[in-house]
């Protein structure tokens, strides 16, 4: 199978109650190139254009845009534009990948000689703002990994086990919902799914990271993709040394593992790492922002006007 192009745009709308003095903000919205992801056309347009920019990468390698203004303004327009391409990376057969005892052994605080890639999976071990490390957890999971399963095996069950006893429900949770809250409750939406199975593999002492991007989702049969209808995605990667492949994705809200309709963004330790934008402004109201993502495949239909739209003129990063 050969690779699945796309055309993504990600728009962000403040109109800010009252004219925002000073702004600063920090932007994950350019996808990483990968293995099996090629970006052929970026950018990210700003307006109004900030005073100051600067593109680089983030503590885990992710592309990163730091932005300033220093002039009054009462509204800010983000528009992230790409064109990317994803080639097919399922992994092998997930019967093959390492008894998840052996995995929690080489990432044990008293491993012996660790491997350099050992030590770079320990980043995604521990408790982070998002992500309890807490009995109940590893309780949850504990049916998942039996003693003796592959790794692979049990994180595909525990997969599995949050898609079937969890409702999507979006009015369930809000970004700071507690990981135990959720357990409980049982609902939430994709951000808290990811969050509840990373909580869970490392509560075993296996490491996992939070993953961010977009899905392809498909209109109903005869009608036509809706421009912005889209959103932000996000599932989990665990470590699986020893598979070909270091790192395997999961996705608990669709039960699936990720693969040509899945385009990453970043990934960090929980979704505070790698939030699309966050900073801090001086005066505004406080108004939420207006997000409008379209995931656009490229080799199945003709891009609409509305995709071709030049966006706020590029600023160039210093």
């Amino acid at each position: 199978m050969d690779s699945v192009r796309y055309h993504v745009l990600h728009e962000t709308r403040y109109d800010y109650g009252s004219p925002v003095s000073l702004s600063q903000q920090q932007l994950h919205l350019s996808p990483r190139i990968l293995a099996w992801q090629q970006v052929e056309e970026q950018c990210i347009a700003i307006d109004p254009a900030p005073t100051w920019r600067r593109d680089g990468q983030d503590a885990f390698g992710n592309p990163v845009t730091w932005v300033a203004f220093h002039v009054p303004h009462d509204s800010l327009v983000i528009r992230s534009v790409m064109t990317i391409a994803v080639a097919p990376h399922l992994p092998g057969d997930l019967e093959d990948s390492l008894a998840w005892e052996e995995v929690r052994d080489r990432l044990a605080y008293d491993a012996t000689d660790p491997r350099p890639e050992d030590l770079d999976a320990t980043r995604f071990l521990f408790e982070s703002p998002h992500v309890r490390i807490k009995h109940e957890l590893a309780a949850y999971a504990a049916d998942c990994f039996p003693p003796g399963t592959p790794v692979l095996v049990g994180a595909r069950r525990l997969m599995a086990k949050i898609f079937d006893e969890f409702e999507f429900d979006p009015e369930a949770t809000t970004v700071s919902t507690p990981v135990l809250e959720v357990l409980e409750n049982k609902r939430g939406v994709c951000q808290d799914f990811a969050h509840l199975m990373i909580a869970c593999l490392r509560a075993l002492g296996l490491a996992a990271r939070y993953v961010s991007g977009y899905l392809l989702t498909r209109p109903p049969p005869g009608k036509p993709r809706l421009i912005g209808a889209d959103a932000s995605h996000a599932w989990v990667s665990v470590y699986a040394p020893g598979n070909g492949h270091d790192w395997v994705d999961f996705d608990p809200t669709n039960n699936l593992l990720p693969n040509t309709e899945h385009i990453t963004l970043s990934f960090g330790r929980d979704f505070s790492d790698i939030s699309p934008l966050r900073g801090i402004i001086l005066g505004g109201g406080g108004t939420e922002p207006e997000v409008a993502v379209t995931v656009f495949p490229l080799d199945e239909e003709e891009i609409p006007d509305a995709l071709r739209a030049a966006p706020a003129d590029k600023t160039d990063g210093d």
